[in-house]
């Protein structure tokens, strides 16, 4: 059984930094990649960040380049988001999820129960 858990979520002023932590259990694939997913009331939801784990490739929305980076820690099973330069509109639930490496695009098929950031300005 998978089973994907974040944590780190908080309140911080804008210019802030948080980092979120998802430990990924019970998954294991030669081409898995793992990934945060951010949805705030009222818009769409955005992928955020994503990182291949079979060759450490990774991707970022627009809206996050610069500001925000993921990494792993293999023998950890914990992917990280460090959040930097926080703006109120990084306000959102922030998911983990986990899944199969599609090509152009994770294939996310296991979802954490997400996790509340809040940048007040």
């Amino acid at each position: 059984q998978v089973h994907v858990v974040e944590s780190g979520g908080g309140s911080v002023q804008a210019g802030g930094s948080l980092r979120l932590s998802c430990v990924v259990s019970g998954y294991s694939s030669s081409r898995s990649c793992i990934g945060w997913v951010r949805q705030a009331p009222g818009k769409e939801r955005e992928q955020v960040a994503t990182i291949y784990t079979g060759g450490g490739r990774r991707s970022y929305a627009d809206s996050v380049k610069g500001r925000f980076t993921i990494s792993q820690d293999i023998a950890k099973n914990t992917v990280y988001l460090q959040m930097n330069s926080l703006k109120a509109a990084d306000t959102a639930v922030y998911y983990c999820a986990a899944g199969r490496d599609g090509g152009t695009s994770c294939d996310f098929r296991y979802w954490g129960q997400g996790t509340q950031v809040t940048v007040s300005p």
